[in-house]
């Protein structure tokens, strides 16, 4: 194997390297030399999505932490990827601002992870995934090298967009060291509206509302939640101008005979996933599966317990491993995919959480990480380890 030169300095300012930088690229470039396996983490929160081998060594993120940059007249964020998120929340908070795609925490999670997880929240139908709000990322890749990509301004790329590439990447292409985000205000006004309604219905409602002028930002449907019994229920979520959101909570409770909620922590327990439905599951031996399909799709046949986020899009379920590869297929037909999401607390530990890619698709990303990490430094790509 031919070696490497560690870098010194960052390629653009040519100023000298972190010295957690550069004890990470050391500790990269031992992994090649001895052909052993790191396994990316900085919080830890959202290891159960990953691939990791038994026996990898650990490249810890929180070495690597602080703001580096935020200006919030520009509505830009820069930070090191070891900087955890609740950091990042309580400085843009200051300023009335956040980071509208909602990631979920489950812990204490780091900005590195939110953008290597690429999870978004309840918001994500509205307002946009990770992905679009990473203006730039600094990377070492597998071979040691320190790469930057992007920039700290939403129209710098030119080429390809590997700063979006790398969001939900989960650590298989290289280590982020630093990451810059575009922010928002946080808006002025919200209401949460309550409609007992069944999911046939909530649907079709969801398809009407989505295409008109009114400011809705998240959507729930669960059916009779056990830790608030009641009929199954659509939740919606207003948000932007006061007189907007009430003009819209005036027209939408008259058209469809809902309530207003005045206090309601559903988002932000669903944003965690501790509702009920996420935290008690029928069966240690059940899976919780994360359908993403066509929002129009009527309901799905589903074998288990239903929650349905972003405007119908997004439908999770329990249900038992035996029906991996009838969900897998019921997605496809609904016009997109599923996917494991949590394995079950007993057994099944090699379940395929993913269908297998397309055979094009999975020779892009074969030659995507072979680009990044060709020595497989770093963990292999969960959605193309059973193809």
């Amino acid at each position: 194997m031919p070696q490497t030169t560690a870098p010194t300095t960052s390629p653009s300012t040519q100023r000298p390297l972190a010295p957690a930088v550069a004890d990470w690229i050391e500790q990269i470039q031992l992994a090649r030399r001895e052909r052993r396996q790191l396994c990316i983490q900085g919080g830890g929160t959202k290891a159960f999505l990953g691939t990791a081998a038994a026996g990898a060594d650990r490249l810890d993120t929180r070495t690597h932490r602080g703001i580096v940059a935020y200006e919030p007249t520009e509505l830009v964020l820069t930070a090191r990827a070891g900087t955890p998120l609740t950091e990042i929340e309580a400085a843009l908070a200051e300023h009335g601002q956040h980071l509208a795609f909602e990631p979920p925490r489950f812990g204490p999670a780091t900005i590195g992870g939110v953008v290597a997880a690429g999870l978004s929240g309840p918001a994500r139908a509205s307002v946009g995934a990770v992905r679009d709000f990473v203006l730039g990322v600094h990377l070492v890749n597998g071979r040691g090298e320190y790469l930057e990509f992007g920039g700290q301004v939403m129209k710098n790329v030119a080429g390809y967009d590997v700063s979006r590439l790398l969001a939900g990447s989960l650590g298989t292409l290289g280590v982020m060291a630093q990451v810059s985000l575009k922010v928002l205000p946080v808006p002025p006004a919200d209401a949460t509206l309550r409609f007992d309604m069944p999911q046939a219905e909530a649907l079709r409602h969801l398809a009407r509302w989505r295409g008109q002028p009114l400011p809705l930002q998240a959507s729930l449907w669960q059916a009779s939640p056990s830790d608030a019994p009641h009929a199954p229920g659509l939740y919606l979520r207003l948000r932007g101008a006061r007189a907007a959101v009430e003009s819209a909570c005036e027209r939408l409770l008259r058209e469809a005979g809902g309530q207003r909620l005045e206090t309601w922590d559903g988002w932000e327990r669903c944003r965690e996933q501790s509702l009920d439905f996420f935290a008690h599951p029928a069966s240690a031996q059940w899976a919780l599966w994360r359908l993403s399909v066509a929002p129009t799709h009527p309901p799905l046949d589903l074998p288990g317990p239903t929650l349905i986020e972003w405007h119908g899009g997004l439908r999770w379920v329990w249900a038992p491993v035996a029906e991996s590869t009838a969900l897998q297929s019921l997605a496809e037909r609904a016009g997109g995919h599923a996917t494991l999401f949590r394995p079950p607390a007993t057994g099944a530990a090699a379940l395929p959480r993913h269908a297998p890619l397309p055979r094009p698709l999975h020779t892009l990303h074969q030659r995507l990480k072979t680009a990044f990490d060709p020595d497989h430094v770093f963990t292999p790509l969960p959605w193309t380890a059973q193809a």
